[in-house]
């Protein structure tokens, strides 16, 4: 069985080959030799179709190896900043309003509540965002590092698997005689587009699935966070919330992977569905485990809520404005 597949591999490299092939794209062909060469040499059973298993398991080892422990990484900065930063800045905020509120006592700043209102908000916004970046480089958790590593780490090896894949469907390939599930050909697209369905599916699934293993702190920080951007549109503010930004994207991507899964080879949709799988039960066993470890440390006593602007600045105001009583002689 072995010796059939080398020589059915080498019957169509032989084909392939071409002396005006370019260094590039010699590279590629030198890649997917030595993948194929790997498949048809691997011990499977006879059951197991080879360049689809193959395929399978370099896709979950390569996942493994080299975009999980990014992920990893970023989870644990992000754990930094929520039970570090947060609570810090929370416990300095108090302070900072009342030094803005004696700096604008010692600047004798005048105006309406309104206009001192809107000076002072200005000012502690200011001061905690100063401080906030103070603390992310303290800890080691800046939010955009966090956000941009783990995609920037995911998307190359995406696009140089997804460009080898492809390259091993281009005929005369040997990928052409082999099956799997819906696939006529593993060098030909899914003419039923059951898998391209799926991979739509499974994508949109991976966006929705965000709540599902959410703690009880989360829900209700999730809760407050959207109670408070009703209440600011409300009043006519543009609040953008990038998370949301995102989730609407990747619904659209849910829709457009569909599309072109459609039209690329079997082989590379059946890359894409298996990465997609494992993100999905990459992103279920993320949530689950943050959810374990929230719900595992010990309940916080509810601190008293920080006093609002309105609360510091006008007595401020009325203690200024109240005249001194002269001692008596």
């Amino acid at each position: 069985m072995l010796v059939q597949r080398h020589a059915l591999v080498n019957t169509f490299r032989y084909r392939s080959r071409s002396p005006h092939t370019s260094s590039r794209r010699a590279f590629s062909s030198v890649l997917a030799d030595g993948f194929l060469d790997l498949a048809s040499a691997m011990p499977y059973p006879a059951s197991f179709p080879p360049y689809a298993t193959s395929i399978i398991l370099f896709t979950i080892a390569s996942r493994l190896v080299l975009t999980v422990p990014f992920s990893i990484w970023a989870k644990k900065r992000q754990w930094r900043g929520e039970e570090l930063v947060v609570p810090a800045l929370q416990a300095e905020k108090p302070v900072v309003q009342k030094r803005v509120v004696s700096e604008m006592q010692a600047e004798n700043i005048r105006g309406t509540k309104e206009e001192l209102r809107k000076v002072f908000e200005e000012r502690v916004k200011k001061a905690l965002k100063a401080r906030r970046s103070e603390l992310f480089a303290e800890h080691r958790c800046a939010p955009l590092p966090t956000m941009l590593v783990p995609p920037m780490t995911q998307l190359p090896v995406f696009i140089g698997k997804s460009m080898l894949f492809s390259r091993m469907a281009q005929p005369p390939s040997v990928l052409d005689s082999e099956s799997f599930l819906t696939l006529t050909s593993l060098a030909h697209a899914d003419p039923t587009a059951t898998l391209p369905i799926a991979l739509g599916l499974i994508t949109f699934a991976n966006v929705e699935s965000s709540r599902w293993f959410m703690s009880d702190a989360a829900r209700e920080a999730y809760d407050k966070e959207a109670e408070r951007v009703r209440e600011k549109r409300a009043q006519g503010h543009l609040v953008i919330q990038p998370k949301q930004i995102l989730k609407t994207g990747l619904r659209v991507l849910s829709v457009g992977r569909i599309l072109i899964g459609a039209l690329v080879p079997g082989s590379v949709i059946l890359y894409w569905v298996t990465s997609a799988t494992f993100g999905l039960f990459q992103t279920w066993v993320f949530d689950l485990w943050e959810k374990r470890r929230s719900n595992a440390r010990h309940p916080r006593i509810s601190e008293p809520q920080p006093p609002s602007a309105a609360q510091i600045v006008e007595p401020a105001i009325r203690q200024k404005k109240t005249p001194r009583t002269p001692p008596r002689k």
